[in-house]
């Protein structure tokens, strides 16, 4: 595609960017906008950072913007803004440059700076991000720095990725077998693409990735886990482990989950071990759940094919949740994901079949399982089952058991409203009004608890040893009357809390 005016377009230019390259040009240097941000302009979204080419050296850059840092080896130049906004803070600024060889299938032997935007965009791995805009007339100063544009920019776009962003594909700039070659990376980051601006790979892209797809043992577990984890973060996370398994990357990921493919389970279960995992990652995607969440979603089956025991609808697989805490533990190690991570998420995996019938599991039982997982993963538990039964075909995600279970969460997380929580206790009563001990301590504990659930700034012990001393002069039955008016208010508190919280999770 040739170069064209953006004329349906109204392209806004943030001022730092625009003052960025309005400073290169008063040099006598090219610069363009390029890259991603690009891609995102003409797609009508925000993008997440600015980046500019130009034929400035990255010396020569450095003495115009004195606020960057530069890697001369790349000939990127990190320029510093004053921006609030922290897609703008840094604007990176980059040589046009052409890559020689990359022996280590990643970065490449040699640079060499090239003169025109052309041979820059020529080494860039996918069409829709080999595209870059020039601002064609320069401004005045008394124009508005940050206003839209329209008729004076120029789209250079040697490579049909303005077409290709139409028709929402992600194809491969040049020979795609030479560009996967260049650089491994590129194998997951065309899927990454495809998943999370939901486009598909062009034909003979894809077929370059399965060809190419050994490759990816060249790059380091670090890239790699950072790739999957953008692909796994997407809405469409599924179609993206999907993708995976296809181009034949997901055996160089994690190989595991093709163990499960085809095999099926039993009468819990309408799908195979890896399409269960596949939906139960699609709707923790589709609820946003958070990455602990999505990662078990995925793995909390893993170690079923190795613990299957006979076939159709009675077969078996006890213990995969033990060894699934040790494959998951395996697979995320492989990955070079953080201790953190993985024993959170090997956690979720291990729990994620707990036992919970209504009046059947007790408060004390709700309790072990509490301290076992660790109240703030509870919730990401019940999403990992809602997860789970939705993987399984399951029609609602949160029946009223689950509900009912969350209630006794919270039930039984919640403070409990006793004498405990005051300020003072049955010892000072006694030696403020060197008493032995008897009923009468318990009387004045219900009604000093009654006054402080009515206005808890009475909870201080100045306060509450004044109350003392005066309820110590009441008769015997003034004190038992007020302390069963208090025990009946406390009481009605508790009964009053246990109802909202039914009503939370609509349970009776």
């Amino acid at each position: 595609m040739k170069n064209q005016d953006v004329k349906e377009k109204k392209i806004q230019i943030p001022k730092e960017v625009f003052l960025a390259i309005e400073k290169l040009k008063n040099k006598g240097y090219q610069a363009y906008i390029v890259g991603g941000c690009v891609r995102d302009i003409l797609m009508g979204k925000k993008p997440k950072d600015w980046d500019i080419a130009t034929d400035a050296k990255p010396e020569e850059i450095a003495k115009i913007f004195p606020k960057s840092y530069l890697d001369n080896k790349f000939g990127t130049v990190t320029v510093l803004t004053d921006s609030k906004d922290p897609t703008l803070k840094e604007i990176e600024i980059t040589t046009f440059r052409i890559e020689e060889k990359y022996t280590d299938k990643r970065h490449p032997d040699k640079v060499i700076w090239a003169k025109a935007i052309e041979q820059d965009l020529a080494r860039r791995d996918f069409t829709v991000n080999a595209m870059a805009i020039e601002i064609k007339e320069p401004r005045t100063k008394n124009q508005e720095p940050n206003f839209e544009l329209g008729k004076d920019i120029k789209l250079i776009d040697p490579f049909g990725g303005q077409r290709d962003l139409e028709k929402k594909i992600i194809r491969a700039v040049g020979n795609p077998d030479e560009r996967f070659k260049e650089d491994a990376l590129r194998l997951m980051r065309a899927v990454r693409f495809a998943t999370t601006l939901n486009f598909q790979i062009e034909k003979n892209t894809f077929e370059a990735i399965k060809r190419n797809a050994g490759l990816l043992e060249f790059i380091s577990k670090e890239r790699i886990r950072d790739e999957f984890l953008k692909i796994i973060m997407s809405k469409n996370a599924a179609k993206g482990v999907e993708l995976l398994r296809e181009t034949e990357l997901l055996r160089y990921i994690i190989p595991e989950l093709l163990e499960g493919y085809k095999v099926s389970q039993n009468k819990h279960h309408i799908y195979d071990c890896y399409e269960h995992a596949i939906r139960s990652l699609d709707f923790a995607a589709k609820k946003e759940f958070n990455k602990y969440v999505r990662l078990a979603a995925l793995l909390h089956d893993i170690a079923k094919p190795r613990t299957k025991r006979g076939e159709g609808p009675d077969a078996t697989f006890y213990g995969h949740e033990v060894l699934g805490v040790k494959m998951t533990a395996q697979i995320l190690n492989r990955l070079r994901f953080s201790k953190k991570d993985i024993e959170k998420i090997a956690k979720l995996v291990r729990y994620h079949l707990f036992y919970y019938n209504v009046g059947e599991v007790t408060e004390s039982s709700v309790r072990r399982l509490l301290r076992k997982v660790g109240e703030e993963s509870i919730e990401e538990l019940v999403q990992l089952r809602m997860a789970d039964r939705i993987g399984s075909g399951c029609p609602k995600a949160l029946p009223y058991r689950l509900r009912h279970f969350l209630y006794v969460v919270e039930k039984v997380s919640q403070d409990p409203i006793d004498t405990k929580m005051l300020k003072i206790n049955g010892h000072r009563i006694m030696d403020i009004l060197k008493i032995e001990p008897g009923p009468k301590i318990g009387q004045i504990l219900d009604i000093l608890l009654s006054e402080v659930l009515d206005d808890p700034k009475k909870n201080n012990e100045g306060y509450l040893a004044k109350k003392v001393k005066k309820l110590g002069k009441l008769t015997e039955k003034e004190l038992k009357e007020k302390a069963e008016e208090a025990r009946a208010k406390i009481n009605q508190i508790v009964e009053k809390r246990d109802e909202m919280t039914k009503k939370k999770y609509w349970v009776s």
